[in-house]
């Protein structure tokens, strides 16, 4: 059902009931209007005729001639004029003019103006004491008012009433019919817009102009939000099932070498159940270095599709200080001949993922124990936080041979590695990765006091200019293309 036809019925509905209510209120107004008149006629016949009440008692106790008596009941009668009269006596009753049957119970007394129901009719009573100096001249004396004028007139006003009730029925519903589909005009265009979109095969979107009738303009407010979020998530559903197969199709060309590798291993063991000594280590010692490189390369992918599919809500104020000694001393533990030394100020808090950051300070370390070394000396990495300007600069240096500056935007790209290197060749990649949801910035440079190399990550403090920013790059695609196309995220080569 139509809005304008749902308005129109409440509206039908409501007026009838609205002019039924008014007209009850019409009618108790007017039925005492009219009481009032007829109280005021009695009062005003009453005072009247009392006179000639009294003079009439006066006669009839005084036993005068009967034409006296009734001369003085005309002139009684005469000026009650319209009014029935009824003058009880100690011994005798007059009557005159309207009134109910003699029969009909009156009430003891009436002093002020009374309704009296009395052989189907109607009638206002009034009763007055009469004395006189006499004695004997005592008696009371009743007017009667028809109420039949009056009943007569609330018939015609409640006939009327209802007349207009059921005539405003109609009239109402079609005027508010006619009203509310002017007025739903613009939500109707409205709807004919929104009924044409189909998100799944057409980019169109809402064209909506204002119409500055505010429920419109804010359904269409509404509508265009839904359907934002509806491209956004199916821009995200559509990137995750990018990822997924990126993360299948790199899963099963990058961990092929090191399964064949595994399985030749493990055919010579087999084949050679008389292998032992030196050569049987060294076929375990291989078979241990891959399973490694196996496992560290699916941890590695699944980190990678995290990053790629982690969520604005589950960004918060993060300490970089305690995340950066928590990792700096798991590394410790790891790699017990290392040495790893630096300062970090403390409270430096940004705007983060916990799990992603602590990425980045992990393979950072494990990137430099690995790489930053000379042959036959133990690693020597540095590792410094500190605050510069509204961002916070965590600094990691090593002693190994360094990075030639045209390679060094080619070390964040996925599987670049060393020919020599256990790593899977995601490491740094990762780092790119969470610097870049972070709307931070990463660069390689030499190590300023000799050889090596020095990496640089600047992130935006909580108190800076990235002061709760809760947004993340439209485009997250770590898993599927190179890091460095895709992402632009500050790299300097110099």
């Amino acid at each position: 059902m139509r809005l304008s036809t749902r308005i129109a019925l409440a509206v039908g509905a409501t007026v009838p009931l609205l002019v039924l209510a008014t007209g009850w209120l019409l009618l108790r107004l007017v039925a005492a209007d009219l009481h009032d008149q007829q109280d005021a006629h009695l009062r005003e016949r009453a005072t009247t005729v009392a006179k000639d009440a009294r003079g009439l008692l006066r006669a009839s106790a005084a036993d005068r001639s009967a034409a006296v008596e009734q001369a003085r009941q005309r002139r009684l009668f005469t000026s009650a004029l319209d009014v029935g009269v009824r003058l009880i006596g100690a011994d005798e009753t007059f009557t005159g003019g309207p009134q109910p049957d003699a029969g009909a119970p009156l009430p003891s007394s009436a002093p002020v103006p009374v309704t009296l129901r009395a052989d189907g009719h109607s009638w206002r009573i009034l009763s007055t004491r009469v004395t006189g100096a006499r004695p004997g001249v005592r008696g009371t004396l009743w007017l009667f008012a028809s109420d039949t004028a009056a009943d007569t007139q609330l018939r015609l006003v409640r006939r009327r009433v209802v007349s207009v009730a059921l005539l405003a029925a109609p009239l109402s519903g079609l005027l508010a019919w006619g009203v509310a589909a002017r007025a739903s005009r613009p939500l109707r265009r409205l709807q004919r817009r929104a009924s044409g979109l189909d998100p799944r095969s057409s980019p169109a979107r809402l064209d909506h102009t204002p119409t500055r009738i505010a429920e419109v303009d804010d359904l269409a407010h509404t509508l265009r939000t839904v359907l934002a979020r509806y491209d956004e998530q199916a821009a995200r559903t559509a990137e995750a099932l990018a990822t997924a197969r990126s993360f299948a199709s790199a899963a099963s060309h990058e961990l092929r070498t090191p399964l064949m590798s595994m399985q030749t291993n493990l055919e010579i063991l087999a084949g050679h159940p008389e292998l032992a000594g030196a050569d049987r280590d060294e076929v375990l010692h291989d078979l241990r270095r891959e399973h490694a490189r196996l496992l560290g390369l699916l941890v590695m992918l699944r980190d990678l599709g995290r990053g790629d599919l982690v969520e604005a809500d589950a960004f918060g104020p993060v300490d970089l200080a305690d995340v950066v000694e928590a990792s700096t001393e798991e590394q410790r533990r790891r790699h017990p001949r290392a040495l790893l030394s630096g300062h970090r100020a403390p409270g430096l808090r940004v705007h983060g993922w916990e799990p992603g950051l602590r990425t980045v300070v992990d393979n950072l370390l494990v990137n430099a124990l690995v790489h930053g070394h000379g042959e036959g000396r133990p690693a020597r990495v540095e590792v410094s936080l500190r605050a510069s300007g509204t961002d916070v600069l965590l600094v990691v240096d090593d002693q190994g041979p360094g990075i030639p500056p045209e390679l060094r935007a080619q070390v964040f790209e996925r599987f670049r590695r060393r020919p020599d290197s256990p790593g899977s060749g995601l490491g740094l990649t990762l780092v790119a990765q969470q610097i870049a949801l972070h709307r931070g910035r990463v660069r390689v440079l030499d190590r300023p006091t000799g050889p090596g190399t020095r990496i640089e990550v600047a992130l935006p403090l909580v108190d800076g200019v990235a002061d709760g920013g809760g947004t993340l790059p439209l485009r997250r695609n770590w898993m599927i293309e190179a890091a460095d196309r895709p992402q632009e995220f500050h790299k300097d080569d110099s």
